[in-house]
């Protein structure tokens, strides 16, 4: 009996140590992948979420002010 209690021990404690190498190694490829990613946003030179609601807000204010001139330039051409 002592010795099946021994070897169950030993399964336990190797199967132990293999799960905490595997996780290590899941975080390890899960910096590596992250790094990467990284490194291809950046060097496909992306704009931020910020960047594009401004440039966005500019498009619709110069849209709106083109639609005004045009209605005011109606206007001054009829008279």
């Amino acid at each position: 009996m002592q010795t099946e209690n021994r070897f169950l021990e030993d399964v336990a404690k190797l199967a132990t140590s293999a799960l905490g190498t595997v996780q290590g190694m899941a975080q390890e490829v899960e910096t590596l992948v992250r790094q990467r990613v990284d490194q291809m946003v950046s060097r496909m030179d992306l704009i931020s979420r910020e960047e594009f609601e401004t440039v966005r807000e500019l498009a619709e204010n110069a849209r709106i002010e083109n639609e005004r001139l045009a209605a005011r330039l109606d206007a001054l051409e009829k008279k």
